[in-house]
């Protein structure tokens, strides 16, 4: 089974690194060789942080802590949106807030704005409005779901940050590390690994790398809750209370 998952992990490209000469040389320990001024990852470095992190995440998502994914290069965009949803945790793919951890109470009131604007375009209010007025709350509508409608379930701060690319999303890492929140990243040669807590070398650009990676790992945070009888009942009920509304 596991030299299966390897054959996946080289056929993804999980290995290829960035060019020899843009290497953090911290990443050393990571690295198998080069090939034609590209680093290659040790596929066998990436299994161990994989299986940590997985390891991790299960303990986390059982005992009913919230995971946040966060990605937003473009390779990552749609697959971070993807996979949180996929295990039901929040997200954050467009753009990194400054204070979206360290400034939670502000983040929070901002998505009341948010539910507040929905209520306003989905009734009869929105008609007592100015043409001028309806396209200034179309125009703040849509900033504010783009930036913080993945962070609509965090109704606290996570205990983990899954991160794609620590040196992209330099300013997450750094609110997660002031608060205590555990790091999680894809890290690619030219990222330092000791920025993070639980580093996963491999290839954070490559769209297929990305979604084994991110795979893996939301299949570990669905495991996790399914340890859970209580996230499992609360699951149900959703389930049950969605089916009921689209009768």
């Amino acid at each position: 089974m596991e030299s299966d998952f390897v054959k996946k992990l080289i056929e993804a490209g999980v290995h290829f690194g960035h060019r020899v000469s843009r290497w953090n040389p911290k990443m050393a320990p990571y690295i198998y060789g080069r090939k034609n001024s590209i680093h290659i990852l040790d596929i066998r470095e990436t299994l161990r942080g994989l299986l940590r992190a997985k390891k991790y995440l299960n303990q986390v998502a059982a005992g009913g802590s919230l995971v946040l994914f966060v990605g937003t290069k473009r390779q990552a965009t749609e697959t971070v949106q993807e996979q949180a949803e996929r295990c039901g945790m929040p997200f954050v793919s467009e753009r990194w807030l400054g204070g979206a951890l360290t400034n939670f109470r502000t983040i929070r009131s901002r998505l009341g704005r948010l539910e507040e604007l929905e209520r306003i375009m989905n009734s009869e209010e929105i008609n007592t409005y100015s043409k001028k007025m309806q396209s200034a709350l179309n125009r703040e509508y849509r900033k504010i779901y783009r930036n913080l409608n993945g962070l609509r379930s965090m109704n606290r701060l996570p205990e983990c940050l899954v991160i794609v690319d620590p040196s992209k999303e330099r300013n997450a890492v750094r609110e997660a590390k002031r608060l205590g929140i555990t790091t999680l990243a894809l890290i690619d040669t030219d990222s330092d690994p000791e920025s993070v807590d639980l580093p996963i070398p491999g290839n954070d650009d490559g769209i297929r790398s990305i979604e084994l990676i991110l795979s893996q790992l939301a299949d570990a945070v669905n495991a996790g809750k399914a340890q859970n009888p209580e996230l499992q009942k609360r699951a149900q009920e959703e389930a049950a209370s969605e089916a009921v509304a689209s009768v």
